[in-house]
């Protein structure tokens, strides 16, 4: 799988992009709340995430429709993996020890993540 790297407002505009699928650059600056990011910050954006070949538009006219080109699952699952190589050394078990004793989960909820995992062991 290729690396997926996103900056923070890369992320923003990908949030727009998975959540409508395909849309026009006037809708995607209406889904940015106040203050709106300039229209030129936005192209700006679209074209170095086409050349990261995450962000695709079908042409209508002058006129582009843009979709994302990468799933939000795949690049949740990238930035989970990049965090555990880089925080706990590539070590699941490192990270599980962690997330479990730091989170404060109640015990109902540590038997939910306890069955999940039983549930992913039997298949």
């Amino acid at each position: 799988m290729k690396e997926i790297k996103l900056t923070d407002s890369e992320k923003s505009l990908m949030e727009i992009l998975w959540e409508k699928k395909r849309i026009f650059m006037k809708d995607i600056l209406d889904s940015y709340p106040e203050p709106k990011p300039a229209p030129t910050t936005i192209a700006t954006l679209l074209k170095r995430m086409q050349n990261k070949d995450l962000v695709g538009y079908k042409l209508y006219g002058n006129s582009r429709e843009y979709y994302p080109k990468v799933e939000k699952g795949e690049y949740f699952n990238e930035e989970m993996t990049s965090m555990i190589d880089r925080f706990f050394n590539s070590s699941v078990t490192q990270f599980a020890s962690f997330f479990t004793s730091n989170a404060k989960f109640s015990q109902k909820q540590l038997k939910e993540l306890r069955d999940i995992i039983d549930e992913q062991i039997k298949e």
